[in-house]
């Protein structure tokens, strides 16, 4: 039973379920269903997709992840960055508009939820780990810019084309004498409004008294607002005959049951951009889960997670959606209203089922610079510039990924950016471990304590080097450490033993070893002994199946102070300080 649950989280949170995490739940799905249905329509003409894409990917997968997640907030649906990627891989095999194109939206999700229910099955979460933040912050923020530009020719009534920045700037500057300028003001007003709804509204609301369930659900459905008065606009005075584009004829229906491609063309094309969406899915995705489940002492598992997010985009790929992942910002308002369970997006699926069926009718009208309005105020938040001051501060190499990454991302496109921060991410992990910091140590006068004889006044013996080693070993880093030593103890005749100081070693890997049984005999035919002190048990436990242990030359000391008690007497001269 005990791994069912594993599997099936549903059963834990389920049979706890009461009365009044239905009503906190209920009340959640209500603002989220009201923030949704504008979002969700904004995020498939993000995709390229018909506007319905965006409402069946909101419901399934939802209800999906409520069963197979572990998150008690996070609400799963499309999002800016997925969506963006999402137009990048299937704008290159498929057109704009064609039935091959949702088709190629429909395999990529398959694909993706495959590719994380095999990770999420065989426990590969940590793999995410490869990703380091700041690079994730410069992609984001690349992509955020990307996002806002690609939508201006929806409010300026403009058909620009192109994936990078300089494509789109170039389209968008080609097309500026073709402006239509009732449009211009219609997106313009809306985007006013909508920052305003955002920064302004609701303190104003607070000043007036208005309870703090009731100003939270007024201020989410600013978007709503905008929708229902802009569309009221085109219908009123006919802007849609003014070249005002608009939504148009939004099918009445529940997501239909629909069945994703395999050809093995479609299928190879499509596997790189599927698992780049799946790893930056993951990742976004679990890290608002993780900080969300911080706030209150819960906690998820990131394998599970895989699954989750997993059964979410198989579900988005039979139900005529595209891929998808948890968003931020609605994951934060699930929060926020009082969500208590995974039940809040099965209840927030009901409310845009409902939508679908009675409510598209009513979006004939509304107009596609709207909807950009909507996303560029959304995805402005994305963009952090100050990740580029804040890692040139404290870490060159960081800002040199983050650099990179964004301009790569903006000059040659999302997935060219995310192979970039990938790659760079590894190797910059590669570099930093290839290179561990090693500290020579003297003893702390009065004390047992060793430190950094750079930098603390300590006492130190000419006959004995003491090396604190703070990095595992392994292949990466092994002969940097074979080269250190060697040239510390040329440095002088009198080095008669050196001490390795494991106690931030974690692990040995068979080259590291190699390295030691490498530097133990060196030393030894240079009649220097090589002792090691403070080995982790671990560690210990690997060593002694080892050779290195039967020709070691010197001892294994259980503390770095008995090995000083040992050997400084042994020198010429007394311990001096430096």
């Amino acid at each position: 039973m005990n791994l069912l649950r594993q599997y099936l989280p549903i059963l834990d949170w389920g049979r706890r379920y009461d009365r009044t995490a239905l009503s906190n739940d209920m009340i959640a799905a209500v603002i989220v269903t009201i923030m949704l249905i504008p979002q969700s329509l904004a995020y498939a003409l993000l995709a390229g997709l018909p506007p319905e894409a965006g409402i069946y990917a909101s419901i399934a997968p939802i209800v999906l992840y409520a069963i197979f997640g572990t998150s008690r907030a996070l609400a799963v649906g499309p999002v800016a960055v997925v969506s963006l990627l999402t137009a990048s891989a299937i704008g290159q095999v498929a057109e704009t508009g064609t039935a091959g194109y949702a088709v190629a939206a429909l395999t990529l999700a398959f694909m993706s939820g495959t590719f994380l229910v095999l990770l999420g099955v065989l426990r590969l979460g940590f793999l995410a780990n490869f990703l380091s933040h700041p690079v994730i912050a410069g992609f984001i923020t690349a992509s955020g810019i990307l996002i806002a530009t690609s939508q201006l020719k929806h409010l300026l009534g403009v058909t620009a084309q192109g994936h990078t920045l300089p494509e789109m700037l170039d389209s968008i500057f080609g097309q500026l004498g073709q402006i239509n300028w009732i449009t211009l003001c219609l997106g313009l007003s809306a985007t006013a409004f909508l920052f305003w709804v955002r920064g302004n509204f609701k303190p104003l609301l607070k000043r007036l008294g208005t309870g703090p369930l009731l100003t939270d659900l007024i201020a989410k459905a600013g978007p709503v607002v905008a929708v229902v008065v802009t569309t009221l606009v085109v219908w009123g005075f006919d802007l849609a005959g003014q070249g005002v584009r608009i939504v148009g004829d939004v099918p009445r229906s529940l997501p239909p049951l629909t069945l994703p491609g395999f050809s093995g063309d479609l299928l190879g094309a499509l596997l790189v951009p599927a698992i780049l969406i799946s790893v930056i899915g993951f990742v976004e995705s679990v890290s608002v889960a993780q900080t969300l489940a911080a706030k209150k002492r819960q906690r998820i598992d990131p394998n599970q997670e895989l699954i989750g997010l997993g059964a979410a985009n198989l579900g988005a790929a039979f139900t005529g959606g595209f891929p998808v992942t948890g968003g931020f910002s609605r994951s934060v308002v699930n929060y926020d209203a009082g969500a208590e369970t995974p039940a809040a997006g099965i209840f927030t699926a009901a409310g845009l089922a409902i939508a679908a069926v009675a409510l598209t009718p009513l979006v004939f009208y509304l107009p596609n610079a709207t909807l950009a309005a909507t996303i560029i105020v959304a995805v402005l938040s994305l963009v952090d510039l100050s990740i580029l001051n804040k890692t040139w501060r404290y870490s060159r190499a960081d800002f040199v990924a983050v650099a990179v990454t964004i301009l790569l991302t903006l000059g040659l496109g999302v997935e060219v950016g995310v192979a970039a921060g990938v790659t760079i991410s590894v190797l910059l992990h590669l570099y930093k471990t290839s290179r561990p910091h090693v500290a020579e140590v003297g003893l702390v006068p009065g004390t047992q304590h060793f430190r950094n004889i750079h930098r603390h006044k300590v006492q130190t013996v000419p006959s004995m080097v003491t090396l604190r080693i703070d990095e595992s070993l392994y292949f990466v880093n092994a002969r940097f450490m074979e080269d250190l030593i060697q040239t510390r103890v040329t440095e002088g005749s009198d080095v008669r033993d050196v001490v390795l100081m494991f106690s931030a070693v974690n692990e040995v890997d068979y080259s590291a070893l190699e390295s030691l049984e490498a530097i133990n005999a060196r030393l030894t035919d240079m009649g220097v002994g090589l002792h090691l002190s403070e080995v982790k048990g671990p560690v210990m436990d690997r060593l002694r199946r080892s050779h290195l242990m039967d020709v070691l030359n010197g001892e294994v000391f259980l503390s770095q102070f008995d090995a000083w008690n040992s050997l400084a007497g042994q020198g010429d001269a007394g311990a001096k300080s430096k």
